[in-house]
């Protein structure tokens, strides 16, 4: 049976990542880019919606500059909130699935442990209010949802903390990293997996759970201990490698503060779907591979 998969902010890593994914037979991913389709265009997103018989619809478009969203509301709120509650409404007057992608900034980030998916939200930014008001017009706009929160993406492509590093270490002889901001990395292309296969069980299975869940690397560490590994990573793989210093989240001052834990528990996709992602390390090793190539092999 061929099955329909729309998917939006196919431009970004995660988007990327699922037009790269083994969907099987009779699967087609149509990913407009935002010239074709503007989400934040209410009638946009209707005409688009109701152009076929979707078997799921995958949202990861995001307004994600966390710093100018400060002074970028409206255009923020549009992007994560509005166009959030558009899908909602259309995706369920055609009763199709809608799987959003949401973000660890819905919490202030001074819990300890790993946030479960039932944890208060608490934004202390306008990015994580935001995605927190689309959440919830997700949830209240269409009952056949999947809300996946995830953290500290990284890949091959785009923008991001590990592509960040290694240009800085060509540039620099030493890289300083705050060492006191904890969280999971997370591969784009393991979330898309993830992305993937509960679209799927949604699209087959009319009893598919709805809820919220968290999809993040397994294991936590420090922005610090991560470019340290990044580091470690490109050494092996012959990539130059500069020493890091650990500094306070003080010493980097930036519009928002980021928060200091961003651990997230993925119990809870793990007993609705069966799934439980691998260790970050192993998700590192495969986009450093990507991006330089593989280690050397020792006898």
């Amino acid at each position: 049976m061929a099955r329909d998969i729309l998917v939006l902010g196919g431009g970004g890593q995660v988007g990327t990542e699922l037009q790269r994914q083994s969907w099987g037979e009779g699967v087609v991913i149509h990913a407009p880019t935002r010239a074709a389709l503007d989400i934040t265009d209410e009638a946009a997103v209707a005409r688009a919606v109701a152009e076929r018989p979707w078997s799921a619809v995958i949202n990861t478009a995001a307004y994600t500059a966390v710093d100018k969203a400060e002074s970028d509301v409206a255009a923020a709120w549009r992007l994560n909130a509005l166009s959030a509650a558009y899908l909602a409404a259309e995706t369920a007057k055609a009763g199709i699935p809608l799987i959003h992608v949401s973000t660890d900034y819905v919490f202030d980030g001074t819990g300890t442990g790993a946030y479960a998916t039932d944890a208060p939200v608490h934004p202390v930014s306008v990015y994580g209010a935001s995605k927190a008001a689309g959440e919830m017009a997700v949830r209240t706009g269409n009952p056949r949802h999947a809300v996946v929160r995830t953290a500290w993406v990284v890949s091959p492509h785009r923008a991001n903390f590990v592509k960040t590093m290694l240009r800085l270490a060509a540039e620099r002889d030493t890289l300083t990293v705050v060492a006191d901001q904890r969280g999971c990395p997370t591969s784009a292309g393991d979330l898309a997996e993830v992305l993937v296969a509960i679209a799927l069980r949604f699209a087959e299975d009319p009893a598919a759970p709805a809820g919220t869940y968290h999809c993040v690397n397994a294991g936590a560490t420090t922005w610090y201990d991560f470019a340290v590994a990044i580091m470690a990573g490109a050494a092996a793989r012959g990539a130059r490698s500069v020493p890091v210093a650990p500094i306070p989240s003080s010493a980097f001052k930036t519009p928002v503060t980021r928060p200091a834990n961003s651990e997230l528990s993925t119990g809870t996709l793990t007993a609705a779907f069966g799934l439980t992602p691998r260790p970050w390390q192993a998700a590192l090793d495969d986009i450093l591979d990507q991006l330089i190539g593989p280690a050397a092999k020792h006898a």
